[in-house]
């Protein structure tokens, strides 16, 4: 079977968890979050749970736990903290939750950023992969970035992800 056939064959609906990593964003200002969610939902997935955490090890481990051990998620989405700032630890955190890694969304989304935004794509760290049977993406806080990730990237094989991991 090719990839045609497994992606008509995958769930149309995704459980997702969205986690925003940020020392300053709130409800009230989380642009990219939101835009997650929004993005999301048009496509016909179900937010299952939606949080901000500092940009603080334990905390991005716990929200990723805590999604994990929801049944209903089978996607987490996480914004901010990929850059290279003392304060980005996202990568860090998400790369060593990772039981298999996607090495190719980081690799295609920092080719499509460049496209975009020239040599200044080489400072992200964007990251993907499954833990616990649960695909995770990790993406920068920009609304940007995330516009780009989810319409090119996330939303075209969510998914068909998904479906792999049930397979």
């Amino acid at each position: 079977m090719g990839h045609t056939h497994h992606k008509a064959q995958s769930p149309s609906h995704v459980g997702c968890g969205i986690v925003t990593c940020s020392d300053s964003r709130t409800q009230e200002n989380d642009i990219s979050g939101k835009l997650i969610m929004r993005l999301l939902k048009t496509e016909g997935h179900i937010v299952e749970r939606y949080e901000i955490v500092k940009d603080e090890p334990s905390q991005i481990r716990s929200a990723i736990d805590q999604n994990i051990a929801i049944s209903a998620i089978q996607a987490i989405l996480i914004n901010g903290g990929t850059g290279v700032s003392k304060r980005d630890s996202t990568y860090e955190t998400v790369s060593t939750m990772l039981d298999k890694r996607l090495d190719g969304f980081g690799e295609l989304f920092r080719f499509l950023s460049y496209e975009e935004i020239g040599s200044s794509a080489i400072l992200s760290r964007s990251i993907a992969g499954v833990s616990s049977g649960t695909v995770v993406f990790a993406l920068p806080g920009s609304e940007n970035a995330v516009r780009l990730a989810m319409k090119k990237l996330i939303l075209p094989e969510l998914g068909h992800i998904v479906g792999e991991l049930c397979r």
